[in-house]
């Protein structure tokens, strides 16, 4: 049964199996019971969390769900399982039906991790983080294809709010269950870890980076095999990694990471170039901001979506395929960006920060300069990079780059 309800979502004309796995942060599903663990904004019946409010955050998150149409999608802030069981009857109700459903069970949590599938799951447990209030369960499903074990991890770790010591703990804990797994277990982490694919570059040690080794490896690395996960925010052009826009801060929160077994050609697969973020016109404002639930002096509006863009990626009993995918070395000055945009990409080499202004900064390359927009915290005044730039553009009258990456020099 459960193979033949794999193949009734496969797309492959070769009778391979393909599945769509998605994750979406769907920003504070509640349901109108009062539990007293709730955000004081979602106590029934007050700030306008109504029934009828209620109604319209299942159909604006059920709307997104269904087209997505995803064969599994993790999920992260539901409430508990009677939001999850309403959110069902909702995406029935519009169409897409989850037959079956897990969710986390974090005592006193607010909030909790949950999966739906339109295939059958054949078990999931808790894995438990800490018993500290604060820190999110991660939940783990299985599930069989082809007779065969693919595990599922659903994570939502601590925001940036708090230390990054809080998401090494979530880190670490799943890092234990999935070195306790069988060797060459398939498995796909997800979810909203609140962390970015180059974290690293930002505040050092990470969890996401360092304790589960995704040091923005490629591809071709998965080859090595061992303990390594590749992140499919990899998978894009730079200025495209971002599902999170916190006040012009765009990140790649909400991530999928995969071990060398979906590349080996063996049992599932990763779908090469498959990953996608799910963007839509409704999910904007008029004026291009994201078009978050919206909730305002008190009170909720009954409008708006989610404050996450939601990804997803797809996956195949087809063998991974590593293509040649070389990277362009090709360099460039800073003279031929102002003279000959199709350059790009290119790189700059051994250029200086020469000043920081906010998110941008003005680099050198001893001859010319041009101003460079995005780039961290980190970066300081008199380091020197290598600067892959992949887009530049005139912003009221100033010529700039604004896709890129940078690699730090010794100095």
């Amino acid at each position: 049964m459960i193979i033949l309800g794999l193949i009734l979502f496969s797309s492959n004309p070769l009778n391979a199996i393909e599945l769509k796995i998605a994750s979406y942060n769907v920003e504070n599903l509640f349901d109108m019971h009062y539990d007293g663990s709730e955000y004081d904004r979602y106590i029934p019946n007050r700030h306008n969390w109504t029934k009828t409010t209620l109604n319209k955050k299942l159909r604006n998150i059920s709307e997104v769900i269904c087209e997505i149409d995803a064969d599994i999608i993790g999920l992260q802030e539901i409430e508990n399982r009677n939001a999850l069981k309403l959110l069902q009857k909702s995406l029935k109700r519009y169409g897409c039906r989850y037959r079956y459903s897990a969710i986390s069970h974090k005592k006193k949590s607010a909030i909790q991790v949950a999966l739906l599938s339109k295939i059958p799951i054949e078990t999931h447990r808790d894995i438990e983080v800490t018993r500290a209030l604060g820190i999110r369960n991660i939940l783990e499903t299985k599930f069989t294809v082809e007779g065969n074990p693919l595990y599922i991890y659903v994570n939502h770790w601590n925001s940036k709010r708090s230390p990054e010591s809080k998401r090494i703990i979530s880190a670490t804990a799943l890092k234990k269950r999935l070195l306790s797994l069988p060797k060459n277990s398939q498995y796909i982490l997800l979810g909203d870890f609140n962390s970015n694919y180059n974290e690293h570059q930002r505040v050092g040690k990470t969890g996401i980076n360092m304790v589960l080794n995704s040091m923005l490896f490629g591809e071709s690395d998965m080859k090595q095999g061992g303990f390594r996960h590749y992140n499919l925010w990899l998978e894009l052009l730079p200025y495209r990694r971002w599902s999170y826009n916190f006040y012009g801060d765009k990140q790649g929160l909400d991530a999928i990471l995969l071990p060398p077994t979906l590349f080996d050609g063996r049992d599932v697969d990763y779908v090469d170039d498959s990953f996608v973020v799910f963007k839509r016109a409704y999910m904007f404002t008029k004026e291009g901001y994201v078009n978050r639930w919206k909730y305002k002096k008190g009170r909720h509006f009954g409008k708006g979506y989610s404050d996450h863009f939601p990804v997803f990626a797809l996956f195949s009993t087809e063998p991974y395929l590593f293509k040649n995918k070389k990277e362009d070395n090709k360099e460039c000055k800073i003279i031929e960006l102002y003279e000959k945009r199709e350059l790009l990409p290119c790189w700059l080499k051994n250029v200086k920060v020469v000043s920081r202004k906010g998110r941008g900064a003005t680099i050198s390359d001893l001859k010319d300069k041009i101003f460079i927009y995005g780039v961290e915290k980190h970066v300081k005044v008199g380091s020197r990079y290598d600067i892959r730039v992949s887009q530049t553009k005139t912003y009221k009258g100033v010529y700039e780059i604004i896709d890129f990456s940078m690699d730090l020099l010794d100095n």
